[in-house]
């Protein structure tokens, strides 16, 4: 399959894997649905890494190879998952709180805060066309704190609004990191997604533990889209780390094309949970894609 084609199939996955997280999350508290999730990557997974040790000539693909690595990778990896498990933590929380046509497409900002983040720390001077996407991005996001205003969302002091933008900034500076563990650290991708994954599992556990003994917790349903955020999470990961690996794979456009998973969250919550005021939410997300392809 076309790297174009698997962009696409990762950008469906990734607007369904909000869509899920939204569906879980309705009748449950966040900690076991994001423990739940994990949970699933882990499963997969653990099992891939054993096999690795035991007998990597014989796996089914040279991807799911979970190379051996020294003490200090796994600490950076340790950190990865602390990294993205606050971010998905803040998601979780924000998501729960706001409409899936208003969450999604503030997640979507990510790009612009990853060149703010590169800006600042890593010295790399945007061009003028990518100056003109960043405005494009934050003119569309105020423009979203008008529609939010209707349903009763107020940006400048909406705790889920918060949460969602520290979830997009803590998801900004995993983005850089990722960079740093793939090109400074030489880890493959199966091995950081791999590990940061278990490691994301065992740092969970004890929350999730006090969570479920906690006197304030609702009781918990199972829900069939809990093992299915994960499994929908790492289905997008491989299509991505695939199409990216293609000779003639061009990042400028699959960067764009994964972004506009936003798209899907946003008619899923419009018809499939009733939100509102479709016209002018999807003027405002035309500008954020608009303004991410400006980005890449």
């Amino acid at each position: 399959m076309s790297w174009l084609l698997l962009s696409v199939a990762s950008a469906l996955l990734l607007g369904f894997y909000d869509f899920f997280k939204k569906l879980a999350l309705k009748e449950n508290d966040v900690m076991p649905v994001l423990f739940g999730s994990v949970l699933a990557s882990m499963v997969v997974w653990l099992p891939f890494a054993i096999w690795s040790a035991i007998s990597p000539d014989s796996l089914p693909h040279p991807f799911f190879k979970v190379s051996s690595i020294g003490w200090q990778s796994h600490g950076l990896l340790l950190t990865k998952a602390a990294l993205v498990g606050s971010s998905w933590f803040c998601g979780y929380h924000g998501l729960k709180t706001l409409p899936l046509s208003i969450a999604s497409p503030i997640r979507a900002t990510g790009p612009l805060w990853t060149i703010a983040f590169a800006v600042v720390f890593f010295s790399e001077s945007p061009t003028l066309r990518q100056w003109f996407g960043i405005a494009m991005i934050l003119g569309s996001f105020f423009a979203f704190t008008f529609v939010g205003r209707r349903e009763g969302i107020h940006f400048h002091r909406d705790k889920g609004v918060f949460l969602m933008i520290a979830a997009t900034l803590l998801g900004a500076i995993s983005a850089l990191y990722d960079k740093f563990l793939l090109q400074n650290a030489g880890l493959s991708p199966s091995v950081v997604q791999a590990w940061f994954t278990i490691y994301l599992a065992v740092l969970l556990a004890p929350a999730a533990i006090l969570a479920r003994r906690s006197p304030k917790r609702r009781p918990f349903h199972f829900h069939w889209a809990i093992p299915v955020i994960g499994l929908t999470l790492l289905a997008a990961d491989i299509l991505y780390f695939i199409a990216i690996s293609q000779p003639d794979a061009l990042i400028s456009l699959i960067s764009p094309v994964r972004r506009s998973s936003v798209i899907v969250s946003f008619l899923l919550g419009i018809f499939l949970f009733r939100e509102r005021h479709l016209g002018a939410k999807a003027i405002c997300i035309a500008g954020i894609i608009g303004g991410v392809i400006l980005l890449s």
